[in-house]
């Protein structure tokens, strides 16, 4: 799946047309009725480009070095599409999308009265009977209350206003409240004055913040960073690192202050469908929002870009319904405990924006990069500033398929297909072998081999199961690793 990195004015409705002056008819109520079209593909399809909360072309020829060839079609960190194909652990993805409109009913023509001056006494006669009656209604209302009152009034009423009622732990303003404090609204430029807005999390008391790649990438190079947090109190902070393929960088405050409450991680692998879940983010720059739903689906493959060609990011996703747009990059996604169990990333869309906005709103589909992963890429980027892949050491072809990854027949520039010696080559893998399950987890095209790899360590063992000749093999590979995204 491919998606996109993550308001508009809706039409005034018509008023109503005044009554006729001689009996009034009821005339058909006239709205909006909005409606958005449904995202294709099958759940359990090749993965689509979603968008990062980019675009690219395919190549022909597999790469197996970093960088691949630019995303095809995909769309960006927030609704996009993928294709091409590259080394197992790189890739590309495209953007695409789709849209939605409303329309009032046919327009009423009220008849004209037949005469002003009668119209006039009988809407007189209307207010003066409506007068009459709301007076009288009052009256009896509160004589009723006087009476009620000496005989003891059964009404309940508060103690306590609003402001000071107790959140029961576990409830969504609860755990909102909790975790509010060590969230961030980042605000990422680049030398330029290019740049857009996302959201982190505090990852430790040293000041790292943990968000997403696309969000600061911007500032990488000699940019500006900023993090603010929900008091108002703006740090201004730099990038520790950043790992594009897995959308995943670490930044850190200037001057961080001593009393940061890391948010407690939780465990991803534990995790069901089902589950609630809870959002904080900036969508759209508005800060501090908080948003609900559910896991609707685990090990969800998809591929990302940030919508301007650049390379793409690969993820087995957690899937929620909660409502997140473009500024929830980088946010946390929580379980109803309060325990990050991922970093909201991206979003399938239909639109590249309704009204003319040029971004893509949440249609509740979106995507989360599992805190047990993400946080070992943040471990790495802390300790080294780079980040670690781990890798078969084959190119496989990245076009939709449903029936494996295919190790292609050439690699590009004239490199081998199965790099000599590499954990693929050991394990008996040769081009044109269609590897159609990494342990138990089934493998139905390359973005989705890249995306099960990343989810494990370099060392890590896993069971291949393969296709050679129209028969079915397994075979023992021990990941190895690369460092950094070139």
């Amino acid at each position: 799946m491919s998606t996109e990195n993550e308001g508009t004015a809706v039409p005034p409705a018509p008023s109503a047309p005044p009554p006729p002056a001689d009996a009034p008819a009821a005339s058909a109520p006239q709205g909006a009725h909005p409606g958005a079209a449904p995202a294709a593909g099958d759940p359990y399809g090749p993965p689509a480009a979603q968008a990062h909360l980019g675009a690219g072309e395919s190549s022909s020829a597999p790469d197996p070095s970093w960088p691949p060839p630019p995303p095809p079609a995909t769309p960006a960190y927030g609704g996009d599409g993928a294709a091409g194909h590259g080394a197992a652990g790189h890739g590309a993805a495209g953007q695409g999308g789709g849209g939605w409109g409303a329309g009032w009913g046919a327009a009423h023509q009220q008849p004209a009265p037949k005469n002003g001056r009668g119209r006039g006494g009988l809407v007189a006669a209307v207010l003066v009977a409506a007068l009459v009656a709301g007076g009288l209604g009052g009256g009896l209302g509160y004589t009723l209350a006087e009476e009620n009152d000496s005989g003891g009034s059964t009404t309940v009423s508060s103690t306590t206003s609003g402001g000071n009622v107790k959140r029961d732990p576990g409830t969504v303003a609860a755990v909102a409240a909790a975790a509010l404090p060590s969230t961030v609204t980042i605000e990422a430029a680049s030398s330029s004055g290019e740049g857009g807005t996302g959201t982190g999390f505090v990852f430790d008391k040293q000041g790292h913040i943990v968000t997403n790649n696309h969000v600061v990438a911007d500032a990488v190079d000699g940019g500006n960073l900023t993090a603010t947090f929900p008091n108002g109190k703006k740090y201004d902070a730099e990038v520790v690192g950043n790992a594009q393929g897995y959308d995943v960088a670490v930044i850190k405050l200037k001057n961080a202050p001593s009393d940061l409450k890391p948010l407690t991680l939780g465990n991803s692998d534990d995790v069901a469908v089902g589950d609630s879940t809870i959002a904080i983010g900036a969508p759209f720059g508005l800060s501090n929002t908080v948003t609900t739903g559910i896991i609707s689906a685990k090990n969800r493959p998809v591929a990302s870009s940030d919508g301007s060609g650049s390379k793409a990011s690969y993820m087995s996703a957690l899937q929620t319904d909660a409502s997140i747009n473009p500024g929830n990059s980088g946010g946390p996604l929580l379980d109803a405990q309060g325990n990050v169990i991922g970093i909201n990333s991206a979003i399938q869309s239909t639109s590249n924006g309704g009204f003319g906005t040029g971004q893509a709103g949440s249609i509740g589909l979106g995507f989360a990069i599992p805190i047990n992963q993400a946080k070992y890429v943040a471990q790495e980027l802390i300790e080294t500033g780079k980040p670690v892949y781990a890798k078969i050491g084959a190119s496989v072809s990245l076009e939709d398929s449903t029936n494996g990854a295919q190790i292609t027949e050439q690699g590009v520039g004239g490199t081998e297909p199965v790099d000599p010696g590499g954990p693929a080559d050991k394990a008996g893998l040769k081009p044109g072998d269609v590897i159609t399950k990494l342990d138990d987890r089934v493998i139905d095209s390359g973005p989705t081999l890249i995306g099960e790899i990343w989810t494990h360590k370099p060392g890590d063992e896993v069971t291949i199961t393969y296709e050679r000749g129209g028969k079915e093999h397994t075979t023992e590979l021990t990941l190895g690793s690369r460092v950094g995204d070139s």
